[in-house]
């Protein structure tokens, strides 16, 4: 074999294995996937949202929270919180969808909010990467408007506010600053330094982090997570986003969360075992989750 058929060999292993999912770790009781997305992840309909949920449940995943980015997705999560008792839904619109929260949409969330089975305003927030790398990403003024919609929609609803956050660290935390904190905020996929974790602590926010924190290159975040107290710390997948190593670039799913849970038990140096209850309870506490 030449050189040149080695090094695409190579890469055809690469690809191969990008494709394939992690097998199944040990199971590590007591966990909720804070923040999911159920239907990219293959979940279309009744059996297989279950099919995937029966996965995560067997290696101790109870839970889930799955979350919209567009109203379509937003009308799936909610039907899917009602196939299955173990699923619950965000709904609202994505920063990068901010265009779309027409009257019409207004007032769809504002009755999806009242449904049992959604547990959460989001996920919103401001997202400056894709204001720059994509030409139909709605205006940064247009996602602060938004956003200070769903700020008020959350405190009205009483329901916790799910944040997105992509390179608007500041900007962010004014925004909510100025419009006032709802009950809980949930940092999702928090993506800070440790100052911008210090800072979101001390106003009392969950930081809910995922396989990123497993990343080889995620010092600062690993930081973070460390000075987070265990009563404001989530844990999620973002799936099928954001494999944790070594499986990075892998498809994700529920079922992955014991990887990104005993990621984060290493990195705050206490045992998978004794972090993961408390991971679930926080997770059930601030959504109001029924005890399982």
């Amino acid at each position: 074999m030449t050189e040149q058929e080695k090094e695409l060999s190579a890469k055809q292993i690469r690809q191969r294995r990008r494709r394939e999912p992690p097998p199944d770790p040990a199971p590590l009781p007591g966990l909720v996937d804070a923040h999911t997305h159920l239907a990219a992840c293959g979940g279309r309909d009744r059996a297989t949202v279950s099919a995937i949920v029966d996965r995560g449940a067997a290696v101790g995943v109870g839970q889930v929270v799955t979350v919209a980015d567009d109203m379509v997705d937003a009308r799936w999560a909610v039907q899917a919180a009602h196939w299955d008792e173990r699923v619950f839904a965000a709904v609202g619109l994505h920063p990068t969808h901010a265009d779309d929260l027409d009257e019409a949409a207004r007032a769809e969330l504002e009755a999806m909010v009242t449904d049992d089975r959604v547990v959460a305003v989001g996920e919103t927030g401001l997202d400056y990467y894709w204001t720059v790398h994509s030409s139909t990403c709605a205006d940064p003024a247009v996602q602060r408007d938004v956003f200070a919609w769903h700020i008020d929609l959350a405190k009205r609803s009483g329901k916790p506010l799910m944040i997105h956050n992509r390179g608007a660290d500041r900007d962010l935390l004014d925004v909510l600053a100025a419009e006032g904190d709802p009950e809980s905020v949930i940092m999702h996929c928090f993506s800070g330094d440790a100052a911008i974790a210090r800072e979101c602590v001390d106003r009392g926010y969950l930081l809910s982090f995922s396989g990123t924190v497993t990343f080889v290159n995620a010092g600062e975040l690993r930081e973070a997570a460390t000075l987070t107290p265990r009563d404001q710390l989530l844990v999620e997948t973002d799936a099928p986003f954001l494999t944790p190593h070594p499986y990075r670039g892998q498809p994700n799913q529920s079922y992955c969360l014991p990887y990104t849970a005993r990621g984060l038990a290493a990195v705050r140096g206490v045992p998978a075992e004794e972090l993961a209850p408390v991971l679930g309870a926080n997770a059930q506490r601030v959504y109001r989750l029924p005890l399982r």
